[in-house]
């Protein structure tokens, strides 16, 4: 995880000087007349007249005293803007990966007893096309036909969950369903394929020879032997998904994270930026370790050592 997030920095901190323009031209403006000396001190007030390999190593001195920064739009510190705008972001993601999970599993499941029948044909199509939808035109989509055409939701003006639960659930619905559609379609594909690995097995069917019913078989014999690859890939899809925020909530005007990150690409706030993308990227990786731990629960076959 350390040389991981090290690798995350490096690309983060070099990808953004790449981006053209600095946060001085975004301050000054395309058609503003101002002098070289200004231009000048400007950069050396937000350090940009140094090496950048100096910048970065400030940078990582901060990090390591855990200060993340100071945000150059604001003025505010990148923790205090991160924390104020996380909730959404953990209730979106929560909600898509409950969505996922809810609807992918049994998808799978009854695509896998049903192999080759009409039903499987269906949920195949159907995962194909969660794939291949791509989330900013789906969620263009739900917003014309339910939110304008239909009129069963309402608009997108952000409610905080402890101010109203049920608005708030409201509005959160359409971007949870954008969001988890394609993890969803993921953890379908992945639950048919390995159960249908175990279902040809010789404990399935010794099982089936006992008398047990096919529910029971399904649902405890070849399900929890199932589980692994499928833990493993909706833990992954947990950490796409907060990635994925960043469209969604530009998408249907949610302020969350992934929206802190594009504005602050828009205004090129470099701490603002780089702080925020490590802050997710040690939560996927926290995600993981997480998944990770959950196989010895599953798989009594698997011993963790000190």
């Amino acid at each position: 995880m350390a040389l991981t997030l090290v690798g995350v920095s490096v690309i983060v901190f070099l990808m953004l000087r790449l981006v053209p323009g600095t946060v001085v031209e975004q301050m000054i403006g395309a058609d503003a007349v101002v002098s070289p000396a200004m231009v000048a001190e400007l950069k050396r007030f937000f350090g940009l007249d140094q090496p950048w390999w100096r910048q970065y190593a400030i940078w990582v001195g901060s990090l390591a005293h855990g200060d993340l920064g100071t945000s150059w739009r604001t003025g505010k510190p990148v923790i205090a803007l991160i924390m104020e705008r996380l909730p959404v972001t953990l209730e979106l993601t929560g909600l898509a990966v409950a969505f996922s999970l809810l609807l992918g599993i049994p998808a799978g499941i009854v695509s896998a007893t049903r192999r080759d029948g009409a039903v499987d044909n269906v949920t195949r199509v159907g995962t194909l096309l969660g794939l291949s939808v791509p989330v900013f035109w789906q969620g263009t989509m739900l917003i014309l036909f339910f939110s304008i055409y239909l009129r069963w939701m309402p608009p997108v003006v952000w409610v905080d969950f402890f101010t109203d639960p049920r608005r708030n659930l409201t509005i959160m619905a359409l971007p949870a369903l954008c969001l988890g559609t394609a993890s969803a379609a993921n953890i379908a594909r992945i639950t048919r394929s390995c159960l249908l690995d175990v279902l040809r097995s010789e404990y399935i069917r010794t099982a089936a020879a006992k008398g047990l019913t096919h529910r029971l078989v399904v649902l405890k014999h070849a399900l929890k032997n199932a589980l692994i690859p499928i833990v493993t890939v909706a833990g992954l899809q947990m950490g796409i998904l907060l990635g994925g925020t960043v469209v969604v909530e530009e998408v249907f005007t949610l302020p969350g994270v992934g929206r802190l990150v594009l504005w602050s690409i828009y205004q090129r706030d470099y701490p603002l930026t780089q702080s925020t993308i490590l802050f997710i990227a040690v939560m996927f990786m926290a995600i993981n370790l997480a998944v990770d731990v959950l196989y010895g629960y599953l798989d009594p076959r698997i011993r963790y050592s000190a």
